[in-house]
């Protein structure tokens, strides 16, 4: 079997160990993790030495040095009610010390912000004052029952992900690394004076891994030592004083405590983004940028490799933004939960190669006595080889304690096999264009920036209120579609791009992800209503283009051919309930799961062809509008039975049904995945049990196949029609 394309975590004396599994699993590559060093011997192995580098932490004897260059971020306190005239407010009530530490350095009449949350009033600022000493605000001559809150600006004295690592760990007696910031003039210049001469102390690295540069996603705990905030998009931790002076300067204009605030929002990536949110957003991806690239050229220069972390530090650094290109990174490594983490990690442009680290991590909350981490391994594996079909990585890898997972052989035997079947995907398919039956956008206010990225609040963790939508990209990422990431502005600018068949908007109402205020826009709503009345399919999910406006909640309503009830037309009766007892979207499906679902969806009139009505209410439709189609669903989990549901949905809702059955199965626990470059088919069963299906070529033929469980079959077609 082939070799290489695997990184492989080591540590202190696992010598012979790690030689061991190295051979077995071919690994060409071998990484430190955070919490580990390599042994000298492992490093003078016939492979590649990753070396992990962090850039704003693990220095504390500099951090401890320049206390006023610690990272900062805005902090909002509990809303306090006033029950007299006087009010004081604890601000850091709910907020752990260990890693916050209000900022006493800098004016705080001129940096902070006291707002009556009840009227939206900024409170004047002789209005109130500062006890340093017990960490309060006093507010005079306020307004009885009012509510009030404090903005108040922080030092973030102990990294998130170290916090993280040595709490779910358990590490005793391990420093807490101090974050810097790489905008002050000190730890600019440290910055890149330390790695200089990490390079030359480093000869043995191959590889320098960088995780990631300079500024955390944003993430704080409580009192508990519990996580009281994240988010994998925020911004929140890359503001300081300093910056805010520097975007003044930049944008013309300065900012506010709220606009990072955000009522406490803090700029979640659920909520539309303001002018001066994302004003914010390209000023320090610019700037990250343009630093970055003065370490990657460091390293270059060191005859290495720069690889970037998808993770912890990466704020500034998005893959897809506009700036991504200019800071010169050799590949880019990220965690793969599932296919859409790793469609987000193998499209990424401007890099020589992808790398992707499976799940399970080697830690102890999987690896202990009496767990089987085969399960959640063969789990990702299958979710994820959905993904590679499409877009493969170029490479695989693992993180943690090899140590750990050293003690379970069944796992080390499982990622034996993982690792050939990878290798055999990759030198197929790399370079090669699969076929294509559809071109599909995801709409929302977010557009490219977060391809792949939709419904995520910590990566690919599991949320009730999310599990409905991300199983729609996790469907996607997998299927033989062409899928693109369009903004509302885009749309509204330049209108829909050419050749899409498809369009989906999903999310509840007033997301960033179903749009909230953006149908306000006549431009918006009349440009998707044209497109689709003149062919375009329009695919909704959850409480698709809604905001209460002008008598409906479903601003496309008429497309769809369904709207929501909010109480307001009760006394409107609705007759229609009548469900098509036979129709392409639902050939396939006897079951139906909607996740946590849609309340109270109605059909506007007979024209709607109901596809699931129950609970008196609608969760499956398509409507005819003009020569296009709308098709509702009310939520979308991840299932083998609802991917294939959305899969006819897309060809329904394109009018291409009689392609359905081209390069396609009959059992929706298998996929086919063809490349007519090198006139070859992947059949695949991405389930554990055996699979019989009816395999459809795309010249018209049709055989009777058995897949056994996990399998892939390739079939080649010399003399292909």
């Amino acid at each position: 079997m082939q070799k290489g394309r695997l990184t492989l975590p080591s540590e202190e004396n696992f010598y012979e160990e790690t030689k061991e599994i190295m051979e077995r699993w071919g690994a060409d590559a071998i990484r430190d993790s955070d919490g580990t060093t390599l042994d000298e011997k492992v490093k003078s192995l016939p492979v590649n030495i990753y070396s992990t580098y962090f850039v704003a932490r693990g220095h504390n004897e500099f951090a401890e040095e320049h206390p006023e260059e610690t990272q900062q971020l805005y902090l909002l306190s509990e809303r306090t009610t006033a029950t007299s005239r006087t009010v004081v407010i604890s601000f850091m009530k709910g907020y752990l010390k260990e890693q916050i530490k209000p900022d006493y350095l800098h004016n705080e009449k001129k940096w902070w912000e006291v707002i009556d949350r009840t009227t939206g009033e900024v409170i004047a600022t002789d209005q109130w004052g500062l006890d340093k000493e017990t960490h309060q605000v006093t507010i005079q001559d306020a307004t009885p029952f009012h509510e009030y809150t404090v903005s108040f600006l922080a030092y973030m004295i102990w990294d998130p992900t170290q916090m993280y690592n040595q709490i779910t760990n358990d590490w005793k007696n391990i420093p807490h690394d101090i974050p810097f910031d790489v905008r002050q003039p000190n730890s600019n210049q440290y910055m890149k004076d330390y790695l200089e001469q990490w390079l030359i102390d480093h000869p043995d690295t191959d590889v320098v891994r960088f995780t990631t540069f300079y500024y955390h996603f944003t993430l704080f705990f409580n009192e508990e030592r519990k996580e009281k905030f994240v988010d994998w998009f925020g911004y929140g931790g890359t503001v300081s004083v300093k910056a805010l002076i520097d975007f003044e300067e930049a944008k013309g204009y300065r900012l506010r405590p709220e606009h990072f605030i955000d009522q406490g929002y803090y700029n979640s990536t659920f909520r539309n983004p303001s002018k001066e949110y994302l004003d914010y957003i390209d000023f320090i991806q610019e700037f990250v940028a343009k630093e970055a690239k003065a370490l990657v050229d460091l390293v270059h220069a060191a005859g290495k490799e720069a690889i970037m972390f998808l993770g912890d530090n990466w704020i500034g650094t998005e893959p897809y933004g506009k700036y991504f290109e200019r800071i010169g990174m050799d590949a880019v490594v990220g965690s793969v939960g599932g296919g859409a983490t790793l469609r987000m990690i193998s499209d990424i442009p401007h890099v020589k190669y992808t790398e992707g680290r499976f799940l399970p991590y080697f830690f102890p909350d999987t690896f202990y006595e009496g767990n089987n981490p085969v399960i959640e391994a063969n789990e990702n594996w299958l979710t994820a080889r959905r993904a590679i079909m499409r877009k493969p990585l170029d490479r695989i890898g693992y993180g943690g304690y090899l140590s750990l997972a050293y003690q379970f052989p069944d796992f080390i035997s499982y990622i034996e096999k993982i690792a050939d079947e990878f290798r055999d995907i990759h030198s197929t398919i790399k370079e090669v264009t699969p076929h294509t039956a559809l071109r599909v956008a995801v709409l929302n206010s977010w557009g490219a920036l977060r391809s792949w990225q939709s419904h995520m609040v910590a990566h690919a963790l599991r949320y009730k209120q999310i599990y409905s939508y991300q199983g729609i990209l996790e469907a996607l990422s997998g299927m033989p579609v062409d899928v693109t990431f369009i903004s509302f502005d885009e749309v509204i600018e330049s209108g829909v791009p050419e050749g899409i068949d498809v369009i989906i908007n999903a999310g509840d109402a007033e997301t960033s992800f179903s749009g909230g205020d953006y149908w306000l826009n006549d431009k918006l709503v009349t440009t998707i209503r044209e497109w689709v009345y003149n062919g375009g399919g329009l695919i909704g999910i959850g409480e698709p283009t809604a905001v209460h406006h002008q008598g409906q909640f479903f601003q496309l309503s008429r497309v769809f051919g369904v709207d929501k009830e909010l109480g307001f037309s009760l006394s409107t009766d609705k007759y229609f309930d009548q469900v098509t007892p036979e129709h392409f979207i639902t050939k396939d499906k006897t079951e139906f799961d909607f996740g946590e679902s849609m309340k109270n969806v109605y059909s506007l009139n007979e024209s709607t062809e109901i596809l699931e009505y129950s609970n008196e209410e609608i969760h499956l439709s398509s409507h005819e509008f003009g020569k296009g189609r709308g098709v509702y669903m009310a939520g979308l989990p991840f299932s083998i039975e609802n991917t294939r549901l959305l899969y006819r949905s897309l060809y329904y809702a394109a009018h291409k049904e009689e392609e359905f059955e081209k390069w396609n199965v009959s059992n929706p626990y298998c996929e086919v995945h063809y490349y007519p470059e090198i006139k070859k088919a992947a059949i695949v069963n991405n389930s554990l049990e055996i699979q019989e299906t009816e395999y459809f070529d795309g010249t018209g033929n049709k055989e009777s196949i058995v897949l056994k469980p996990s399998e892939l079959r390739w079939k080649e077609y010399h003399d292909e029609k």
